[in-house]
């Protein structure tokens, strides 16, 4: 998987699965916990945690910046 991906399953799903949270964060009016539960998160402060990490800030705001663009 890595050597045709470019990186390892883990990696690559934990980025697809922000990808689809910022795309929902962006067009939807979900609550966070609800797009954290449709992207495969249980507890939505891990949601917002690895939402961070990733795209460095939490949901919240990147929410209120893609809205205001």
């Amino acid at each position: 998987f890595a050597e045709v991906v470019g990186e390892p399953p883990l990696t690559y799903l934990a980025r697809w699965r922000m990808h689809l949270a910022a795309q929902r964060l962006k067009y939807s009016t979900d609550t966070v916990e609800a797009i954290a539960r449709e992207v495969g998160y249980t507890s939505a402060y891990a949601f917002n945690r690895a939402f961070a990490r990733h795209r460095g800030q939490p949901p919240g705001r990147y929410r209120r910046l893609a809205s205001a663009a």
